[in-house]
C-alpha cells in the first residue's frame, strides 16, 4: 500500500504548529506498521539549509494555475525511512514564513495542482493521497474534476483530515476560473460554494473519499452550530462518514528519560523535582519544592482561553503558586502578562517568545499544565505535559476531553483535572482542587504523576486506525 501525505508543513523541515508535528510523526508510525508512506510539501524559503543541500533533483514540470502555466521543480530527501518530496517555485514559496500572505489562495491552488501533476514522476504511484487542512483541500477536487478521464489517476483514493475547522481558505468566486480551471457547475452548496465564496476546505470535505478529524469529540462538536464554523450543516450531512482519530506524540522525540534539553533526564518523581528546582532557578523564581508551578506553553490567542485566565489571574496567584508562560500572540494578551510579571515578580515568569528547549524544560519542571481552550481539535500540549509528568488542567472540549481523564479522589483514577463550561470561576475552582491535592496530599500527588508518566500517548494505536481506514477504502473498489 502506497500512501502519499500532502501537507503544508512537516517537522523537522517546516513547522508552525501541531500540523507539523502530526505530519512529522504519523508517517513514521505507519511506516513501522508496514505501509509505504511518503510526504509531499512546498519547498519554502525558510527550509533549513542542510535539508536543501541533501535534496536530489528529479524533474521540472509545468503546472496549470487557471490561465497560467507555472514552473515546478520536483526534489526529494530521504529522512528516517520516509521519502519527502518538495515542490519548488520561488515566486510562490521563496519568502519568509509559510502563511498569511495576500496571495495564499493562489499559492496553495498551485501547490494542490502541482501535487497531482508531480505524481507520475514520484518513486511510486500512490494508492491513497492523504490531504491535510485547507491548503490541500483542492487535491480531491481536482482529482475528480480535472483528472477523472486520465488512466494514470484512476482508482487513487483521497482522505481529507481537518486539523482545525476555523481555518478554511475562503476566496472569491472568481478563483474558479482565475486559479482553479473549474467550471461554475461545481459552485453550489454540495461542492465548493460557501456563502457566495469558494472554500478550499469545503472542497476537501465534499470531494474526498473519506473525511477524518483529530479526535472523536471534535468530530461530534463540529456538527453543531457552536463549533461548526458555518459548516456544521454540511458536516452533519457527511455524518457517519466523518471519523475522529485522536493524534499521538512521537515518544522517541519526546522522551524525558533521554531528552538532552533537560537539566537532568528523568523517569521518576525525584528526577522531576530536580528539574523543577532548575526551572525555578533559570527563570529567577524562588526555589521552593512546596510551591506548585502552573505552566502554559501556548499561542496567545482567544481560542486558547486566555481571557478566562486574565479574568481570575489575581485569584490564581492568591493560591500561592508560581505561574510560568511561554508563547507569543495577540498584543493585548502579551501586554497583560507583562503587567502580571511586573506585579508579581516572585511568582510570574512571562516568556513572550518561543524556544523548544525551554518548552521542554517547562513540561519537565512544572507541576500543572493549563489548557482552558474554547475549542481544541486535539491538542498536543496536554499529551506532552502528561509525558513529562505535568498534570493537565483542561476544559472538556475536543481532544482535551478525549485524552484527559479527571482525577477521582475516591478511586484515585484519572490523569489530570477538567471543567465543563467556558467559565473563569469554574476553571478557578478546578485549579483550587488541583493545588489542594498537591499541597495537602503529596503522596497521592506523587503516585498520580508517576502513573501518568507510564501512559502511552504514542501514535501506535491511532496509526493502526488510519491503516484500517486505508485498507477499507482500497477494498471498497475491489
Amino acid at each position: 500500500m502506497n500512501v502519499l501525505f500532502a501537507a503544508s508543513e512537516c517537522a523537522p523541515f517546516i513547522k508552525t504548529g501541531g500540523l507539523g508535528d502530526v505530519i512529522g510523526a504519523l508517517p513514521q508510525a505507519l511506516h513501522k506498521k508496514g505501509a509505504n508512506v511518503s510526504v509531499i510539501l512546498p519547498k519554502y524559503g525558510d527550509l533549513p539549509l542542510h535539508f536543501k543541500e541533501q535534496m536530489q533533483w528529479i524533474k521540472s514540470i509545468e503546472v496549470p494555475v487557471g490561465w497560467r502555466r507555472q514552473f515546478c521543480g520536483i526534489e526529494k530527501v530521504h529522512y528516517q525511512g520516509i521519502t519527502v518530496y518538495f515542490l519548488d517555485n520561488e515566486y510562490y514559496f521563496k519568502r519568509h514564513g509559510s502563511y498569511g500572505f495576500g496571495d495564499d489562495g493562489e499559492r496553495f491552488a498551485f501547490f494542490s495542482r502541482a501535487v497531482l501533476e508531480a505524481l507520475p514522476y514520484l518513486d511510486e504511484r500512490p494508492d491513497i493521497i492523504h490531504c491535510h487542512d485547507w491548503q490541500t483541500g483542492l487535491i480531491p477536487v481536482h482529482l475528480k474534476v480535472n483528472y477523472e478521464n486520465n488512466p494514470y489517476y484512476q482508482d487513487i483514493k483521497t482522505v481529507f483530515t481537518i486539523h482545525n475547522l476555523r481555518y478554511q481558505g475562503v476566496y472569491p468566486k472568481s478563483v474558479l476560473s482565475d486559479l482553479l480551471d473549474i467550471s461554475e457547475h461545481y459552485f453550489h452548496m454540495d461542492a465548493l460554494e460557501f456563502y457566495g465564496d469558494v472554500s478550499y476546505l469545503k472542497g476537501g470535505l465534499a470531494f474526498a473519499d473519506c473525511v477524518t478529524t483529530v479526535s472523536s469529540t471534535y468530530a461530534v462538536e463540529i456538527q453543531t452550530a457552536y463549533y461548526g464554523e458555518r459548516l456544521d450543516g454540511f458536516l452533519r450531512k457527511i455524518g457517519a462518514d466523518l471519523q475522529g482519530i485522536v493524534n499521538g506524540i512521537d515518544n522517541d522525540s519526546y522522551d524525558p528519560k533521554h531528552d538532552e534539553n533537560l537539566y537532568l533526564p528523568f523517569d521518576d518523581y525525584k528526577g522531576k523535582s530536580i528539574n523543577k528546582a532548575h526551572l525555578q532557578e533559570i527563570l529567577g523564581l524562588p526555589i521552593d519544592a512546596e510551591i506548585p508551578i502552573i505552566s502554559m506553553v501556548t499561542r496567545l490567542v482567544d481560542q486558547k482561553g486566555i481571557d478566562l485566565i486574565l479574568h481570575v489571574f489575581h485569584e490564581i496567584i492568591g493560591l500561592n503558586v508560581q505561574f510560568v508562560l511561554l508563547g507569543t500572540g495577540d498584543e493585548q494578551y502579551e501586554e497583560a502578562f507583562k503587567y502580571f510579571e511586573g506585579t508579581y515578580p516572585d511568582k510570574v515568569s512571562a516568556n513572550l517568545y518561543f524556544d523548544e528547549a525551554l518548552a521542554r524544560k517547562i513540561y519537565a519542571g512544572s507541576d500543572l499544565f493549563l489548557m482552558p481552550s474554547q475549542f481544541e481539535p486535539c491538542g498536543i500540549g496536554q499529551l506532552l505535559a502528561l509525558r513529562y509528568g505535568s498534570l493537565p488542567i483542561v476544559r472538556e472540549t475536543g481532544g482535551l476531553k478525549d485524552t484527559v481523564i479527571p482525577y477521582n479522589k475516591f478511586t484515585e483514577e484519572g490523569n489530570g483535572f477538567s471543567f465543563a463550561n467556558y467559565n473563569a470561576h469554574e476553571m478557578l475552582h478546578t485549579i483550587e482542587q488541583a493545588v489542594a491535592l498537591f499541597c495537602l496530599q503529596p503522596n497521592k500527588w506523587r503516585n498520580l504523576v508517576e502513573h501518568t508518566m507510564e501512559l502511552d500517548f504514542s501514535w501506535s494505536s491511532s496509526s493502526q486506525q488510519y491503516l484500517k481506514l486505508y485498507q477499507e477504502l482500497l477494498k471498497s473498489d475491489q
